[in-house]
């Protein structure tokens, strides 16, 4: 019998590969399409505080979402800090360093701590399926940030060849309220 981390590592290395399978430019004009249907959204629209991520080249891109909606909502971006997750607000690119464990973009500045006032969260993913579960890349760092914001609309966004039939789980994984995909 298979166990659930043998599974997730098998499905971790298939979408691994077709995510390498398509160049850079092709990845950032899908996820334009994407994220313009984020934007769509009522619970965007209405939403005043978001929590979302600033991208590695191997996901749905979100520099220019960030950079197009941090005047008019407060968005917050996440900062790795060994295990966990901390969020600091985006004030604009001049508020960017590289973090230290990984490298991503993380924003300068206090820390934010007001989780009751998060009103959506998108997620990024590995892999999702249809009933709203997510995979992520093994570290439970998403899954312990969201259980602190049960109150959040949660929204992955995910490329075409990152739904999967389904996704295996575990008692601690967070469901998406709404993916979108292509």
């Amino acid at each position: 019998m298979t166990s659930t981390t043998e599974v997730k590592k098998a499905l971790r290395k298939q979408i691994r590969a077709a995510k390498n399978a398509v160049p850079f430019c092709e990845k950032l004009s899908r996820s334009e399409t994407l994220m313009a249907q984020v934007e769509k959204l009522e619970q965007f629209q209405n939403a005043r505080t978001v929590l979302l991520y600033w991208s590695m080249d191997d996901e749905v891109q979100t520099h220019d979402f960030v950079n197009r909606w941090y005047k008019e909502k407060r968005l917050l971006l996440p900062c790795v800090d060994g295990d966990d997750l901390r969020l600091r607000q985006y004030t604009g690119p001049e508020c960017m360093q590289a973090g230290e464990q990984f490298g991503i973009g993380e924003p300068t500045g206090p820390e934010f701590t007001d989780l009751e006032s998060i009103d959506m969260i998108i997620v990024p993913g590995v892999a999702f399926d249809r009933e709203g579960n997510r995979m992520g890349r093994g570290r439970g760092f998403y899954d312990r940030l969201l259980s602190t914001t049960p109150h959040a609309f949660k929204v992955g966004v995910a490329f075409g060849f990152q739904m999967v039939e389904l996704v295996p789980t575990e008692p601690f994984d967070i469901k998406m309220n709404k993916v979108i995909h292509e």
